[in-house]
């Protein structure tokens, strides 16, 4: 019994909330989805949006973040393989690693993650993370 009582004074409470809720102004609302200028509490708002009546917009060259990967024998079959599952930007990102990590790292691609690359494809891409990306072998 008491919680019908509870219920039915809640639902009270929000109907009788609701004019109240509905008459007072919210600051900065100018209409529903169009807010002013300035600050609303500590939110910057966007200004309205002027829609354009043609559909061109320029928003000039996007910036390539992805180094190039250091030149040497091994790089192409890099290129090939590693970039068919992720971009070699994975590679140039990571700090100097020794040479047994980068070998455990391709073969984990290997076993864990299915990559499709032939052994002697395999001690090559090796032998180029080594020669060129170790902490006895990184150039910055």
């Amino acid at each position: 019994m008491k919680k019908i009582i509870y219920i039915l004074i809640g639902f009270l409470v929000i109907a009788l909330n609701k004019p109240v809720l509905a008459k007072t102004g919210l600051p900065g609302l100018v209409r529903s989805g169009q807010y002013s200028k300035g600050t609303l509490h500590s939110i910057i708002q966007p200004d309205s949006i002027q829609q354009s009546l043609d559909s061109i917009y320029n928003v000039g060259t996007y910036p390539l973040y992805t180094p190039d990967l250091a030149s040497g024998e091994g790089r192409e079959i890099i290129q090939g393989y590693c970039n068919l599952c992720h971009s070699v930007t994975y590679i140039t990102m990571q700090p100097p690693l020794p040479a047994a990590t980068w070998e455990d790292a391709v073969y984990k691609m290997i076993n864990t993650y299915s990559a499709l690359i032939p052994e002697d494809e395999t001690k090559q891409i090796i032998a180029y993370l080594q020669a060129h990306y170790t902490p006895e072998t990184r150039r910055q």
